[in-house]
């Protein structure tokens, strides 16, 4: 399916995949050069939730699935996924999923204070963490957001990649990849899509202006 992205998005997606070598086609497995399914998931250092309060992969060892979610502010692909995020997080909770959703961008607007204002007006569901320092989201090798990462009971990633296939019409959807992986993972399965491309707004890392 065709999806429509905002010049400024659609630029920054092709410069990124230009400067890894990755074409729009690739195979499973090449749209991040940092992780692929079956990979351990990075544990992040300490990242504060908007309260303050301390949340660590490793605290989460009583879910059955953790969905990672790599979020912006200031990003109108990751703005638009927000509702149906809070959906899915709503509907999968009882069922041992977690949901946590991180921030590594540099952009006015996406700061600890900014990210406070979006929570509390979308009414997150999920913890929204500040990676001021960004090394979350080069241990998962994100190169735009929103980015989600499945992670198994093992903390294995079981999916990498986009939320759908139809960011702007949400009816169009025709691969929903984000609760297709979490059924499997529910289920004891391999979903049968495990990575895709993600189509959204390049990330600026402080070293570089590049993504990882």
């Amino acid at each position: 399916m065709k999806t429509r992205l905002p010049i400024g998005c659609w630029l920054a997606t092709l410069l990124v995949f230009a400067a890894l070598g990755i074409s729009a086609t690739a195979e499973a497995g090449k749209f991040n050069r940092v992780l692929s399914a079956g990979d351990a998931a990075p544990a992040w250092g300490r990242l504060d939730d908007l309260e303050g309060n301390p949340v660590e992969l490793s605290g989460l060892k009583d879910a059955k699935c953790v969905v990672v979610l790599f979020l912006a502010n200031h990003c109108p692909v990751a703005t638009a996924y927000e509702r149906k995020l809070i959906r899915l997080q709503d509907l999968y909770r009882e069922r041992g999923v977690e949901f946590v959703a991180i921030s590594v961008s540099l952009k006015a607007g996406s700061t600890r204070e900014g990210m406070q204002v979006r929570a509390a007006e979308q009414g997150f569901n999920f913890p929204y963490l500040h990676d001021a320092t960004q090394s979350a989201g080069k241990a998962y090798g994100v190169v735009a957001t929103p980015t989600v990462f499945v992670l198994g009971g093992d903390r294995k990633v079981v999916y990498l990649g986009a939320i759908d296939d139809s960011w702007q019409a949400p009816e169009k959807v025709e691969e929903d990849y984000l609760p297709a992986a979490i059924d499997a993972v529910l289920a004891g399965k391999r979903p049968e899509i495990r990575e895709s491309r993600p189509v959204g707004c390049e990330i600026e890392y402080r070293e570089t202006g590049k993504s990882p």
